[in-house]
């Protein structure tokens, strides 16, 4: 037993964790209502690592990939809801929170997307 546990340490020490987080912003940067340079700059300066903003250090990168998407990657323990957070506030920000939602599209991805109020159109025209 001790050996066993022994090397299951040892692993779990030896090896850094990365995450990587990528926010697709694409829908609404077609449309032209959606800045991704000031994204970035907003995520680089509010994003808290060790309790401090603005001070990412080594430890958390945020690089804009073409005008489509933002990857965040990270070597210290981050969490994905707390991208969704920013993203939100950023949105709040810029009063585009009541047409652009942030779901989930996979495990590491978030995608921007405009609310659907082309059914809730249809609804009204058949009364």
């Amino acid at each position: 037993m001790p050996k066993v546990a022994a090397t299951k340490g040892a692993a779990t020490k030896g090896a850094a964790t990365k995450h990587k987080f990528i926010i697709d912003y694409s829908k609404p940067a077609a449309d032209g209502v959606f800045d991704g340079a000031d994204f970035e700059k907003f995520l680089h300066d509010r994003i808290k690592v060790e309790g401090k903003a603005g001070q990412l250090g080594e430890n958390v990168k945020v690089v804009r990939d073409g005008n489509t998407k933002i990857t965040v990657t990270s070597s210290v323990p981050f969490s994905k809801r707390y991208l969704k957070y920013l993203t939100k506030k950023f949105l709040k920000k810029n009063s585009l929170r009541d047409w652009i939602r942030v779901v989930a599209s996979s495990k590491d991805n978030y995608q921007l997307r405009f609310y659907n109020i082309a059914g809730a159109g249809e609804e009204e025209e058949e009364d």
